[in-house]
């Protein structure tokens, strides 16, 4: 049995998923962990979907969380190009007497690595919610309640 780093029992894992995600971390492939765990691949392809499952819920747990701590909040609609939601951002800043944390190249890329599934061709293809600490960092999450979404 892989020896996990830390214990699970306060986080979305259960010890079988955090075992097979580090197993498949080490390079084996989902029949070795099987031959290893004395189980069979279809037992550890179902746990290891449900160990990424709860890790991107947990993601998103924690995109929530930063975006609700946010001091200033606000909507963007889809279509929005992201030249504009850049220039949207630092309107909002200012607006709020808040100093946006990244200059415009840092920003759009923030932005890009934080909704880069959500944009095709420059636009926003759903509705999200853009947030600026009071530090001025930049967050974002997805509107819309149908979806997986990662963040940076």
């Amino acid at each position: 049995m892989v020896e996990l780093p830390a214990d699970v029992s306060e986080t979305f894992l259960t010890e079988r998923q955090a075992e097979v995600l580090a197993l498949r971390n080490d390079g084996l492939t989902q029949r070795e962990i099987a031959e290893q765990l004395g189980t069979s691949v279809a037992n550890v392809s179902g746990v290891e979907s449900s160990a990424r499952r709860n890790v991107e819920a947990a993601a998103r747990t924690l995109d929530l969380a930063r975006l609700l701590e946010c001091t200033l909040r606000f909507p963007v609609d889809a279509g929005c190009d992201l030249r504009e939601l850049v220039d949207e951002v630092y309107a909002r800043g200012d607006e709020a007497d808040l100093r946006v944390a990244y200059a415009e190249p840092a920003l759009t890329t923030r932005l890009h690595d934080l909704l880069g599934d959500l944009i095709e061709e420059r636009r926003l293809v759903e509705p999200v919610e853009v947030g600026i600490t009071a530090g001025g960092t930049v967050m974002a999450f997805p509107r819309g309640t149908d979806r997986t979404h990662r963040s940076a």
